[in-house]
């Protein structure tokens, strides 16, 4: 499970070496901050080494970037969508690498490294069109010979900083919208996965050098907190996009609004699934078993909560149960892999913490709750029971723990499913029409995302993405998410020679 007899030579095929330099400014390659190692968390063997931005890089990248965007917002939003476009099949053609890539350095199962890639070029597919219908509203004027009516402009730049569970995803969510609505785009990658941020950065920088556009319409950084908390701070930067938790992502949006900048949450997750008593069992089971361990419990829509109805509740945990029990873990490279390791030995701590806080507040460990032996970061997944009253029930574990619990009445599992401070994904399964209306109506889930009868997480790039309460509030990639990267203004012409005034006033 944890020998390093990884073949690494594909990472040639995308632009990366043993040493690396991590920022890209005004087009250029060029970092002088220390020197970081990224780590295989399967093995954790070193990968290869990363130069990071300086706070003088930083400085460096926005001159150039807030010069560039004068350049790129008068272009118009279809020859931008066709940048986009190249971007797309730059990505296209690297695929199988990037995706290896992905599984690499984060350790998610190889087809998830590869479907994470392919939901930017979907994304970058979804933006082309999109650049073609960036369109507002014609408003009746209640005024003669007046014609009132919405104009969208671009805000200049978006910050985007993004987390290690999705290093690259993410970052296509925001920046293939953000660009084709006329911004530039500044990138921190999660700084323990900084080969992905150089890797993708560098087939978007053959795009704009082969277009002979500005290098600095795109920048990006590897680097820590340091480079985040100066995007927070920079008025340059209308909009940040933040994805990770819900403590830290508070922090950023108090340092964004205290300047009275715009902020993208994309935050923590505790989602629940619910299994009605008419529910299709084997359905139910085979989407339990992927939102809760898929990417060993490490996407922010895992699902962590379990709801089973009474009359079926040792049926479905006995099932599931059985099928944990069959789940391969080990190299996320290997075909046949359900579950690689965790991202980090920090996270590997956290987990054996979670276990120790759950026992002691009474939770029953079913299956799993240890970790393996082995040089990476491999844990069991788990499932536990216990009551919903338990405080660790509320916070997200950032792992494959799943906790199980039991309702009688649907009231009751919706009342379950709220009851936490986050509000990102849910579902329910169920073949009533009535329980269906009810848990996406106004008492149902309080959720961004309500689903029936599939898993919490796999969501599609098409509905805007994102959660309530503590999940942050923002929403991203598809439906009008676009709006949020435009600059809205209401306009309104007298094309006669009369100054009527609204409301009927007459002021002199």
């Amino acid at each position: 499970m944890g020998s390093d007899n990884t073949n690494l030579d594909f990472l040639k095929e995308i632009g990366l070496g043993s040493t690396n330099i991590g920022c890209y400014i005004n087009g250029q390659w060029k970092a002088s901050g220390s020197s970081v190692t990224s780590l295989n968390p399967s093995t954790d063997q070193t990968i290869a080494t990363v130069t990071e931005a300086t706070m003088q890089d930083y400085e460096e990248g926005l001159q150039a970037c807030s010069e560039a965007a004068k350049t790129w917002m008068t272009i118009p939003a279809p020859k931008r969508g066709e940048i986009v476009r190249q971007i797309g099949e730059a990505l296209r053609a690297k695929l199988e690498p990037l995706g290896r890539l992905v599984s690499l350095e984060m350790g998610k199962i190889l087809p998830e490294g590869i479907g994470e890639v392919q939901e930017i070029i979907d994304m970058c597919d979804y933006a082309v069109g999109l650049s073609r219908q960036l369109s507002g509203s014609i408003i009746p004027s209640e005024r003669p010979d007046h014609m009132m009516f919405e104009v969208w402009n671009p805000l200049g730049i978006v910050g985007v900083i993004t987390a290690f569970n999705f290093p690259c995803a993410v970052l296509g969510w925001n920046a293939c919208i953000a660009l084709v609505c006329g911004n530039c785009v500044v990138w921190k990658g999660a700084p323990t996965t900084p080969l992905i941020t150089i890797a993708v950065t560098k087939l978007i920088a053959e795009v704009l050098e082969r277009n002979k556009l500005p290098g600095a319409i795109f920048t990006s950084f590897c680097g820590g907190a340091d480079i985040g908390q100066a995007i927070a701070k920079d008025t340059r930067i209308p909009l940040v996009s933040f994805t990770g938790s819900s403590k830290v992502g508070l922090m950023v949006q108090q340092t964004v609004n205290e300047r009275f900048g715009k902020c993208l949450l994309e935050l923590s997750g505790n989602n629940a699934i619910i299994v009605m008593d008419d529910a299709d069992i084997k359905l139910a089971v085979r989407s339990i078993l992927f939102a809760a361990v898929g990417t060993a419990g490490q996407r922010c829509t895992t699902c962590r909560r379990l709801f089973l109805h009474e009359s079926i509740y040792t049926n479905v945990l006995d099932q599931l149960v059985g099928v944990y029990k069959q789940v391969k873990i080990g190299n996320p490279l290997e075909k046949g892999t359900l579950v690689g390791p965790l991202h980090t030995r920090s996270s590997v701590e956290n987990f054996q913490k979670g276990i120790s806080v759950i026992k002691s507040q009474g939770g029953k460990i079913l299956t799993g709750g240890s970790v393996l032996e082995s040089d990476g970061n491999f844990v069991q997944p788990t499932i536990v029971e216990i009551s919903p009253d338990a405080p660790v029930v509320k916070e997200e574990l950032f792992a494959p723990v799943l906790y199980v619990m039991k309702f009688q009445t649907l009231e009751e599992a919706i009342a379950l499913n709220n009851s936490v401070p986050q509000g990102l994904s849910s579902s329910i399964f169920t073949q009533r029409p009535e329980a269906i209306f009810k848990w996406i109506g106004p008492r149902g889930s309080d959720c961004g995302i309500v689903n029936v009868n599939i898993p919490t997480n796999g969501a599609e790039i098409g509905g805007a993405f994102g959660g309530e309460k503590a999940t942050g509030g923002g929403r991203e990639a598809g439906s009008d998410s676009w709006k949020q990267y435009m600059r809205r203004s209401t306009c309104t012409i007298n094309y006669g020679s009369e100054l009527p005034l609204a409301q009927g006033i007459n002021f002199g």
